[in-house]
């Protein structure tokens, strides 16, 4: 599973062609060994746990990267690498 981007110690990774359990375009965000999945066209949170304030992080990610996030999902779920997206950090 590709890290696409890091910030704030949260890594967003996205599964090559995982779409049996989600059905949607989703990312999965880990920080500090806990992982939270959440869909990238409205960033709703799908399933796992992170902290509070790191999930509104994600969220707001989510929503300045989406097209960058829908155009890396089309790239992994057709068994391609996806591209690197700048964290919020950067």
């Amino acid at each position: 599973m590709p890290t696409i981007s890091m910030f704030y110690g949260i890594l967003i990774r996205m599964f090559y062609k995982d779409t049996d359990k989600h059905h949607l375009p989703h990312i999965h965000a880990d920080y500090q060994g806990e992982v939270a999945v959440f869909s990238i066209p409205d960033g709703e949170h799908l399933s796992g746990k992170i902290p509070p304030s790191k999930a509104k992080l994600v969220i707001a990610w989510i929503e300045i990267h989406k097209d960058d996030l829908l155009a890396d999902w089309e790239l992994v779920v057709n068994g391609r690498p996806p591209f690197k997206i700048k964290g919020l950090d950067q």
